[in-house]
């Protein structure tokens, strides 16, 4: 599959809004490969059929390749947020991009991951356009992904925390839900409780339940619908769940 073909059967709403106004962008003279899908005014002046960006459409079920792109953008955004572009954190995105979709899509993606690089995101409007066409469990992933590009380097740095957590609350994912994600990439005496969104004080009964809740929200199957490329990502967090779930059955003995 050559580039033009990929990027154009790959995305759906993210051609429309400040999204689909960045891939323009980093087309560049590539641009004429829309030319025989629909007019260009089209692509990047409608959020999706039935009303344009900004107008609050009706959610769309999210493609691959929406969710590919939306990565790609947010990916440069925390890459750039301490203000240099480190190689491990660049060769983290293609590698997870190589491990989920195969060389030949993955290369696509970079090339057209180095030409988003190259720009200053509206991050606010980019999230509100993920927002508010993107289900819940999949910005979900979309934030687990962040952090494993900001800790692909060895550690996450404050500014990179930060921009992750700035992103977190344009995308509408709640503190306890950020915090619960975040704990998944560090080392602390009370990161299981905070990957089960509990309290150290929570009962036995108190951390079965939170077992069940979060084994239910990050379940791989709640991101199905963007294909088996994308369970990787979400068996990784359903992983951590069960490994938070069976350290504190050892500290706490039931």
């Amino acid at each position: 599959m050559n580039f033009s073909k990929w990027i154009g059967a790959a995305i759906g709403w993210s051609f429309g809004g400040p999204i689909g106004a960045i891939i323009g962008l980093a087309l560049g003279g590539l641009m004429d490969v829309f030319s025989d899908r629909t007019d260009l005014d089209t692509i990047f002046g409608q959020g999706q059929k039935g009303g344009t960006y900004g107008s609050r459409p009706t959610r769309a079920q999210t493609r691959s390749g929406d969710f590919e792109v939306s990565l790609l953008v947010l990916a440069s955004v925390v890459i750039k947020a301490d203000g240099k572009l480190d190689q491990r954190e660049l060769d983290f995105v293609r590698q997870q991009f190589a491990h989920m979709y195969g060389k030949e899509r993955a290369n696509h993606a970079f090339q057209l991951f180095k030409r988003i690089n190259k720009q200053e995101i509206p991050v606010q409007q980019v999230c509100l356009q993920i927002r508010q066409m993107m289900d819940h469990p999949s910005r979900l992933q979309l934030l687990h992904f962040l952090f494993g590009i900001a800790k692909a380097d060895g550690h996450v740095t404050e500014a990179e925390v930060n921009k992750i957590y700035t992103i977190s609350g344009y995308l509408g994912i709640r503190s306890i839900d950020y915090e619960s994600i975040k704990a998944m990439f560090y080392n602390s005496s009370d990161n299981a409780y905070k990957i089960l969104e509990i309290e150290k004080s929570a009962t036995v009964t108190e951390i079965k339940a939170g077992y069940r809740k979060m084994a239910k929200k990050y379940h791989p199957d709640r991101v199905i619908h963007l294909g088996k490329e994308h369970q990787i990502g979400a068996e990784e967090k359903f992983r951590q769940v069960q490994d938070a779930y069976e350290q504190l059955q050892k500290e706490r003995g039931f």
